[in-house]
């Protein structure tokens, strides 16, 4: 299947998840990232979970990172439909938050943070392939965002489906996941 067709079957299959299931499958995700060393992480891009959309709760998983790491530097991205890329703001307790027109929260100011600095970025996704490629939103943020990232950078994508075959439309820019968390299992690409 195509990114398209990709993208709305796992738009719609997403919305159908009940909120009781979503509750138990960030659980379960968040036990699956614990699995993992977090030794060094001193950077983290996080993304605030769109509201509606049925987004595995990513704060949950940045919560307990900064449990175990306090001196965790967090931020978020903030988009720039003109041109559909995006910045990274590092974030602190008192944050002040925006949702913007597109429904995506970003935080309203702060102090940008240079794309190689990260060790570890949660990338949203719809559904990945075997090899890690994910289907986005389809505006390309997060690849042009990534492709000016260090090589070391651990990307990892939190999905409540497993990954699947292929995506027929991968081209030179896409940029694969180097792990998919599930609530049955850990994915490395």
């Amino acid at each position: 299947m195509t990114k398209t067709e990709l993208r709305n079957l796992f738009k719609q299959k997403r919305q159908d998840i009940s909120a009781k299931d979503k509750l138990k499958w960030d659980d379960l995700m968040l036990l699956q990232l614990q699995s993992f060393n977090i030794e060094g992480v001193k950077t983290l891009l996080n993304y605030w979970p769109i509201e509606g959309s049925n987004e595995p709760n990513t704060h949950l998983f940045s919560r307990y990172l900064q449990f175990f790491l306090p001196d965790l530097s967090i931020a978020y991205p903030v988009t720039d439909f003109s041109n559909n890329t995006m910045k990274a703001i590092i974030v602190e307790s008192e944050q002040f938050y925006i949702t913007n027109k597109y429904g995506l929260t970003e935080p309203k100011n702060g102090i940008e943070i240079d794309p190689a600095a990260f060790d570890l970025i949660f990338v949203p996704n719809l559904i990945c392939d075997k090899k890690g490629f994910r289907v986005g939103y389809g505006k390309g943020f997060y690849d042009k965002f990534l492709a000016k990232c260090s090589d070391d950078v651990t990307l990892i994508g939190f999905n409540y489906f497993n990954p699947i075959d292929s995506i027929n439309d991968i081209n030179e820019f896409d940029i694969p996941l180097n792990y998919c968390i599930t609530p049955e299992d850990v994915f490395e690409f």
